[in-house]
């Protein structure tokens, strides 16, 4: 394939138009329309629909500048950066991050990012759904526990952990007891398998209230209403002023939050610039950690 005719072939969408682009470019209009064409020759395939007065990309046409914008893109960023012996991160930088961490720590994170990296322009969209970060155009994603995936690349950045708590006024019920729980709307768990300094044991559940948000759980389970499952980076506070006590950790694999990005994306100066400030923000990564920043 040819990567000149590729080039204006993205040049031309991304403007919308030949004339448009052949202004932009300071380039011959003809010859972006001669090299569309041979692309269009070489793949067999119609890229755009052109009218008297309007040119409007094909489905073909959309699924192949979606794909090559972004790395045409970071090509010449990487070698403007290269040629500047490392350059200044900036541009668009697009996240999804699920809801809980967003609440808690993301918008404190974006507002340190942008004073450090004024020249790039963050998006951060919430999301606990698996996006699919080359159609719907996301750099970066942060993901809990996510599923292998061989496109996808990334880190574990922070570590957090289960555990049962309940109001002091809420005693720990005797074996095969049913203690009222306030749950995830998803959750049909009637058991709940947790370890103290004491051991293990199994609190038999009886749900009394489900709610979508971990949020919620927590400022409901602060009434009395039951014991819940929540993350500690969530109700350290609670512990720490006595508001909760815990009944034990959740006998579950930890939670590990993920900064994934493509496989077939070269590592963009934004996305690096992005990493490196989740490093600084969580050097241990720990649960205690993420607490402190969640709330200093």
């Amino acid at each position: 394939m040819d990567l000149l005719a590729l080039a204006d072939f993205t040049l031309v969408a991304r403007h919308g138009g030949f004339g448009r682009a052949a202004r932009a470019a300071n380039r011959p209009k003809a010859t972006l329309s001669r090299r569309v064409a041979e692309l269009e020759a070489a793949l067999d395939l119609r890229l755009f629909e052109r009218g008297a007065r309007m040119l409007k990309l094909t489905e073909e046409g959309r699924a192949l500048f979606e794909r090559t914008g972004v790395l045409l893109g970071e090509l010449e960023e990487t070698a403007a950066a290269i040629a500047a012996g490392g350059g200044t991160p900036k541009g668009r930088l697009r996240i999804s991050a699920p809801l809980v961490f967003a609440q808690t720590a993301m918008g404190r994170l974006a507002a340190e990012f942008t004073l450090a990296y004024p020249a790039v322009r963050l998006e951060v969209t919430t999301d606990d759904r698996g996006v699919d970060m080359i159609e719907e155009g996301y750099d970066l994603v942060i993901r809990v526990n996510p599923a292998p995936d061989d496109a996808l690349v990334g880190r574990v950045f922070l570590r957090d952990r289960l555990v049962v708590v309940a109001t002091p006024a809420l005693a720990l019920p005797q074996a095969d007891v049913p203690v009222p729980a306030v749950v995830r709307t998803a959750e049909d768990r009637q058991r709940w398998q947790v370890k103290s300094d004491a051991g293990s044991r199994t609190i038999a559940v009886e749900p009394v209230l489900a709610l979508s948000s971990l949020i919620m759980v927590r400022d409901a389970v602060r009434t009395g209403v039951g014991a819940a499952r929540l993350p500690f980076s969530l109700i350290s506070r609670d512990l720490a002023d006595g508001t909760l006590v815990s009944w034990g950790e959740v006998d579950t694999p930890e939670i590990a939050l993920w900064a994934l990005y493509p496989t077939r994306r070269l590592l963009s100066l934004r996305v690096k610039a992005f990493l490196d400030h989740l490093s600084e923000a969580f050097p241990t990564g720990s649960p205690d950690e993420l607490a402190a920043y969640a709330t200093p």
